[in-house]
């Protein structure tokens, strides 16, 4: 069986989760398939560095002496915001003798501060994707997805995206039985799919300043089967069709109709994975009306459809 060299990068200002947590993954997987994986971390002068929680984490040697990896996995942290240079040159040079290149969260900013992200499909944590863009306008940023492939590089979002992703690598290298087994040690889903949207509805638009725009906003959250046309919405507001739309658009970053498609899908996630009702049943009391629009609507959001999303996503029923 090949085994699989993982390398983790270590530095000032480094997030201790986008660390641990891949690291626990890919650890699990060495468990419960001896050999598969040796994990190693480094940092510049094999120094210990102090992560922005205030733990201190001893790195197994510098980047230099380590070999070239399988997956070189670059953590994020606060220290992404001012790299230091030899960080970043250290990975333009390297990095590409790598089989994979991995990020969580803010680490895709050293990643694309080596030009590795140049041309490439790529996201972060959502609340960086635009400073990422801007920053780097090589790259064609998703602020969406919770983990993005391209090619032998591969981007995540927050800590917990970290983790689906390095399980996602895990299936890929072992299978899914192996994969699933860690997940299970972990007690976290496999697994989310990486298209999967980062932020619900209500994180993903901003709050309405006027109150009968905020007012609206609840409404469609609390009422997703309900009339949410622009113009019954408008109503409710008091304000003419055409006033609502631009208002609420510039109000909330996103259209009327935007807003709505994700409550709805929201609220059918939420019933997919905390109850048993069907399919049928839910896309009624989200707004679809039948199951064949939800299903339209799962599969170009999220990539599945409502039933592999329950199966992915709903607790298994304890054991009897």
């Amino acid at each position: 069986m090949e085994q699989r060299d993982v390398l983790v990068v270590l530095y000032d200002g480094v997030q201790s989760l986008d660390v641990s947590g891949p690291v626990e993954v890919f650890s699990g997987a060495e468990r419960g398939s001896p050999g598969a994986y040796r994990i190693r971390t480094a940092s510049l002068d094999g120094a210990p560095v102090r992560t922005t929680s205030g733990l201190t984490l001893v790195p197994d040697t510098t980047l230099d002496a380590a070999a070239p990896p399988h997956t070189l996995l670059v953590p994020g942290g606060e220290g992404t915001s001012t790299p230091d240079p030899r960080l970043v040159a250290w990975l333009r040079a390297r990095a590409p003798h790598a089989r994979r290149k991995v990020s969580v969260c803010s680490g895709a900013f050293l990643l694309a501060a080596a030009g590795l992200l140049d041309g490439r499909r790529a996201t972060t944590h959502w609340a960086l994707c635009d400073r990422l863009a801007a920053e780097h306008p090589a790259v064609r940023v998703a602020p969406e997805p919770i983990y993005v492939r391209d090619g032998d590089v591969a981007t995540s979002a927050g800590v917990t995206a970290g983790i689906d992703l390095a399980l996602a690598l895990v299936e890929e290298d072992l299978g899914r039985d192996l994969a699933l087994t860690v997940a299970r040690h972990l007690v976290v889903f496999l697994r989310r799919p990486g298209n999967q949207t980062q932020f619900s509805a209500q994180l993903a638009a901003q709050t309405a300043e006027r109150r009968p725009l905020r007012d609206v906003q609840q409404w469609i959250s609390e009422n997703p089967a309900a009339d949410l046309s622009v113009e019954a919405l408008a109503d409710r507001a008091r304000l003419s069709p055409r006033h609502f739309a631009r208002a609420f658009r510039d109000e909330t970053g996103m259209t009327p109709g935007r807003y709505v498609d994700r409550v709805r899908l929201e609220a059918a996630r939420r019933r997919l994975e905390d109850t048993a009702d069907g399919i049928e049943r839910i896309s009624r009391q989200c707004g679809y009306g039948t199951a064949e629009a939800m299903r339209r609507a799962f599969v170009r959001v999220l990539g599945a459809s409502p039933a592999e999303y329950r199966r992915r996503f709903r607790p298994a029923p304890p054991p009897p």
